[in-house]
């Protein structure tokens, strides 16, 4: 039992250190952002440029200002520890895959302007949270896909054309990249277990 608490302490220690790490990047570029007076966000994706492929890279770590770092973080610390659970492999394959498919598909579709934020990888965690009980089909990952669904599905309607200035096309490509992950993992998981 003690060496099974021992165990626990040190994931959480690691999921911590993982999420605050990222959240911590986020914050203290928003403030050298700010510094420099708004100049990093042009590492941002530019859709169909060749100097925009760059923020395919970089988009994910980038946004307009505290207001919209602060509305990406608490979503990314929720969803993100919820894909985390899984396993630190998860999660970063998860993210990696999102963020990835989010910047090329904003790149190759998205409209015109500058396109920055985490969000891409936060509708990534949904996708992947809420396709991971159908592709899986194990008792508890339908669970946590239906507790997701009731707490985060409002958000699914953020993949749809809306508000001026915010990248819908990078929330549905990185949802896209979230339920591909979703079902390549789920078939990693198979095959290990034949």
């Amino acid at each position: 039992m003690r060496q099974k608490m021992k165990s626990l302490g040190a994931e959480v220690k690691t999921h911590a250190t993982i999420l605050g790490g990222f959240v911590a990047i986020i914050w203290a570029l928003e403030v050298v952002d700010v510094v420099l007076r708004g100049s990093l966000n042009y590492f941002g994706i530019l859709p169909r440029t060749i100097i925009g492929l760059r923020g395919i890279l970089f988009a994910p770590f980038l946004h307009v200002g505290f207001a919209h770092v602060a509305a990406n973080t608490v979503p990314f610390l929720i969803l993100g520890w919820l894909v985390m659970l899984r396993g630190t492999k998860d999660f970063f394959a998860v993210s990696i895959i999102s963020a990835f498919i989010s910047g090329a598909g904003t790149w190759a579709f998205g409209s015109r302007g500058l396109h920055i934020g985490a969000s891409g990888m936060i509708f990534g965690y949904l996708g992947y949270l809420l396709f991971r009980g159908y592709f899986e089909r194990s008792i508890v990952a339908i669970a946590l896909s239906v507790i997701v669904g009731v707490m985060y599905g409002g958000l699914i309607f953020g993949v749809l054309p809306g508000q001026v200035g915010i990248s819908w096309e990078g929330h549905l490509f990185g949802f896209i990249g979230g339920a591909i992950a979703a079902r390549l993992l789920a078939e990693e998981k198979g095959s290990s277990e034949l």
